[in-house]
């Protein structure tokens, strides 16, 4: 206790006894019914969760307070004299278990308690419990973990825009998408030189699919970084990222785990967002934040920045000659890429979909390219060579297909039949559709 909430506790006190301790003294009777009464009642005793004075309490404060002369601080609360030691456990227990722990410093509490009791250093009687042991060894200074050596850790800045952007996901509010809440995301990147924002924008998910999206826009808007320095998370370990950053040129870097120092700018920005634009923000769905984050984005990068004294745009473009520009067919570069085999009956799997491969194809390893937000588009290539779009198996027509003895096809209905390739219609069906065939 401090000196302060000793006084308060001997004020209080003092309070209680006051009229047993005062200039008139009380016959046997009436003191016996005042100690009833005090007894009897609750008291709001300060820093206690008790309620209730005995009547030894009571008269154990009157005696201690005149046998000092009247002095304030008898009454005050006095310090144990074990204070800080363990009192459940003997002291040829806490010695056994303070030289144990000394030879096993790593070894943790529970492993410890098992141990002492394998080795029989447990007193008859006493209890090794873990919150016992836990206060024994914090009071005895044996839980104090080895620090680590310092990191050597240093500031840095990228010498020219778009050497590296850094990038990362910020949980934002929920937002109204059809008549559901939802939680949304906002994905965003930052230059390292100027602290411009090249993209950002808040979705409903953070997964691979709105994080692509958004790097193409920032590319599209911005031009090439070289360097693209993110986390761990899943979207940011993803194949199809690794394809796309390597396919442009661009150096896909990971932060170490656990130390999210090195995206200090990233989330420098996340916390202006938090503090200036999400308090200000009142829609409700998520076409209105990207709105509102969208003119508020405008205002960021034309206001000067407290670090770099300009305006992220102005010292962006101060050096444009060092910017690369997107290639014109910057999307196709955005597809995911899977490889299969044709199988014999010349057909390939994707995302649970059946497609067709030409004749050509059979037995061969290809490579898939396609939007997972678009997967009726699929094209195929094998080696250099594209041979175009893909079109999903249509059971119905192939039903109508047959071979003659030589191997040719015959079409059940009407059909015209072209070298290479074979129209399909049926009258009766409606179906119409293409095959392919081998020349």
């Amino acid at each position: 206790m401090t000196e302060d909430e000793k006084k308060q506790v001997a004020v209080f006190r003092y309070g209680i006894i006051n009229e047993f301790v005062g200039g008139r003294r009380l016959d046997h009777g009436e003191q016996e019914q005042l100690l009833a009464e005090k007894c009897a009642h609750r008291w709001l005793i300060p820093f206690s969760g008790r309620s209730r004075i005995s009547r030894s309490t009571l008269l154990r404060w009157v005696r201690i307070y005149l046998e000092s002369s009247n002095k304030l601080e008898s009454l005050y609360p006095k310090d144990r004299n074990d204070s800080g030691q363990v009192r459940v456990l003997d002291e040829d227990t806490c010695l056994a278990l303070a030289d144990l722990r000394r030879q096993m410093p790593k070894l943790t509490v529970v492993e410890l308690i098992k141990l002492m009791h394998q080795k029989d250093l447990v007193t008859v009687g006493s209890v090794l419990n873990l919150s016992t042991v836990y206060r024994f060894l914090h009071s005895n200074n044996l839980m104090i973990k080895e620090q680590a050596a310092p990191t050597d850790r240093r500031k840095f800045e990228a010498e020219l825009p778009n050497d590296m952007w850094q990038s990362d996901v910020m949980h934002g509010p929920h937002v109204t998408s059809g008549c559901k809440q939802h939680k949304c995301y906002l994905i965003a990147f930052i230059d390292d030189h100027s602290r411009l924002i090249p993209h950002g924008q808040f979705y409903l998910s953070e997964a691979v699919i709105p994080f692509m999206n958004a790097f193409a826009a920032a590319i599209s808007k911005r031009g090439l970084p070289r360097k693209l320095y993110v986390d761990n998370g899943s979207a940011f370990r993803s194949r199809q990222l690794e394809y796309t950053t390597a396919a442009l040129g661009i150096a896909l870097i990971h932060a170490k785990p656990y130390q999210p120092q090195g995206k200090g700018k990233i989330e420098r920005f996340f916390k202006t967002v938090r503090t200036q634009f999400l308090p200000a923000f009142s829609g409700t769905t998520l076409e209105d934040i990207n709105t509102a984050f969208d003119f508020w984005l405008c205002e960021y990068n034309g206001r000067e920045h407290s670090s770099t004294k300009q305006s992220p745009f102005k010292r962006f473009t101060s050096k444009m000659e060092c910017l690369r520009a997107a290639p014109d067919n910057l999307r196709d570069y955005f597809r995911k890429t899977v490889r299969r085999r044709v199988n014999k009956d010349r057909t390939v799997v994707v995302d649970c979909r059946l497609y067709e491969a030409p004749v050509e194809l059979i037995g061969k390893r290809v490579e898939i390219l396609y939007f997972e937000e678009k997967p009726e588009q699929v094209e195929i290539r094998c080696g250099s060579t594209s041979y175009g779009l893909l079109r999903q198996v249509d059971l119905h027509v192939n039903n109508r297909v047959k071979r003659d003895k030589n191997g040719q096809i015959e079409l059940v209905g009407e059909s015209s039949v072209a070298r290479g390739q074979v129209e399909v219609h049926d009258k009766s069906s409606g179906v119409s559709g293409q095959l392919w065939e081998a020349v």
